[in-house]
């Protein structure tokens, strides 16, 4: 006995019904009327039209629509919480990245999901990030709506970590300073790579003790603090041997040369309350200060200056020339009137001066802009300007020297910030003199200006 299984579908018998000229019947689907606005739809589970779904459900009640981000304007990086800084670029995919992970946290509470984002465009300068983001979210009986809206990222600006220790003192010169002293004695003369960074340099050294040795050196010539760390490389658990890579960083102080500082409490008072308002004579592995009231002088060591750090008020760049026009020596009644520091030689001077002029450099007190607030306290009980040096017109011409000094070797220059910066520190024409901080560099002779000057 033999059995048959035929196997028909709907295709195949409207196929047979038409091959035998029978009438077809077509299935269609039928539509139905909202029951808002009553228009034709196609049926669904809440029986109501795209239109009236979207006026009757808002998915994005609730969600975030206004953000503020902290963008650091200098280095164009942008804070992720708690304390990193990352840089990104304006419409780029990782900035997007960014900004919608704000929203994640947000999206996930209110049970919506992230379907699609794009940038809106914005002008450069509004501070503004605007976002297009579309969300899907579950609404009546199963029923997924889909809808889009807008958020505006506002931009904050603050300044990063290393951004504020460059701005505090933008001249740098104490490590351009440093830079002349590794150079002269070698001290960098064990690293098998220089990388310049963005407000730094960093050394690699193929041994600890190498590294430890120039540390000591850099904490014998300035004032600074370091702290050390260490990652683990490779571990052989049969021979129980470990690689390390050990990390040291450095902060050397911002004060230089000449700068003018308001000394905070703590500090004023564990120097014998010299100052508040002192100025910075001389760098090394301290601080000497000198108090212009009443020639009175100290020395801060770089331990007591990291408990009580400070910023300086006023730098070299801000020195206005003047002429004197009438001097008269003073006595001090707490201390002598004349006094030298360096192989430098102050005396204690009520001066009148006119400006502008060439014969004299100091500080405007009275029209300085300071956002330091122990100096607020201080105005009218100091004079509006304070000399610090003379102007010599030699100086002031920018004579030609016959020796030059020569650039570290370094890899990845960033930028032209650095050079610019540097050239500007080497043709100074008080160098000399700014020197005079520091032991004795050598000096390299300059062909390019002896050929210049036989021309």
């Amino acid at each position: 006995m033999e059995f048959y299984f035929v196997s028909l579908t709907m295709s195949g018998l409207s196929g047979m019904a038409q091959e035998a000229g029978m009438f077809t019947v077509y299935q269609t689907i039928g539509n139905v009327l909202c029951c808002k606005c009553g228009i034709s739809m196609q049926p669904n589970t809440t029986n109501m039209c795209l239109k009236c779904l979207c006026s009757e459900v808002d998915i994005t009640e609730g969600l975030l629509k206004l953000h503020v981000i902290v963008h650091c304007p200098e280095c164009q990086s942008y804070l992720q919480p708690p304390r990193t800084w990352v840089k990104l670029q304006l419409e780029t995919k990782e900035l997007l990245a960014f900004c919608l992970k704000r929203l994640q946290k947000n999206m996930n509470v209110n049970k919506v999901k992230l379907v699609n984002a794009e940038f809106i465009w914005t002008e450069p300068h509004s501070k503004r990030v605007k976002v297009k983001v579309s969300v899907q979210k579950e609404v009546y009986n199963g029923a997924i709506l889909q809808q889009s809206y807008l958020v505006e990222y506002v931009q904050q600006d603050h300044m990063c970590e290393s951004c504020s220790r460059v701005q505090a003192n933008p001249d740098q010169r104490t490590f351009f300073y440093l830079e002349q002293l590794i150079l002269k004695h070698g001290a960098a003369a064990r690293a098998v790579r220089i990388k310049q960074m963005d407000h730094g340099i960093d050394f690699y050294f193929s041994k600890r003790s190498h590294g430890n040795s120039f540390l000591e050196f850099i904490g014998k010539v300035a004032p600074i603090r370091s702290r050390n760390d260490k990652q683990l490389v490779s571990h052989d658990s049969k021979s129980n041997d470990y690689n390390y890579k050990y990390t040291f960083s450095v902060e050397i102080s911002p004060i230089c040369r000449e700068d003018l500082i308001c000394l905070p409490p703590k500090a004023y008072i564990a120097l014998g309350n010299i100052g508040p308002i002192v100025i910075c004579t001389k760098v090394t592995n301290s601080i000497a200060l000198l108090d212009p009231l009443t020639l009175k002088y100290s020395f801060l060591d770089a331990d007591q200056y990291w408990r009580a750090s400070f910023k300086s008020l006023l730098t070299s760049k801000e020195l206005v020339e003047y002429i004197v026009l009438d001097l008269e020596v003073v006595s001090s009644k707490i201390g002598p009137s004349e006094i030298t520091m360096g192989g430098t030689k102050y005396v204690l001077a009520d001066a009148q001066v006119a400006r502008p002029g060439d014969h004299a450099l100091g500080y405007d007190l009275y029209r300085a802009n300071s956002n330091d607030t122990e100096y607020e306290n201080y105005k009218g009980h100091i004079p509006e300007v304070i000399l610090i040096k003379k102007s010599y017109k030699e100086k002031r011409c920018g004579k030609p020297r016959s020796w030059k000094s020569l650039p570290m070797e370094v890899d990845d220059k960033v930028g032209v910030d650095y050079n610019l910066e540097r050239d500007l520190f080497l043709k100074d024409p008080e160098l000399e003199e700014l020197m005079a901080g520091f032991e004795s560099l050598d000096l390299f002779e300059d062909e390019d200006e002896e050929d210049n000057m036989e021309e």
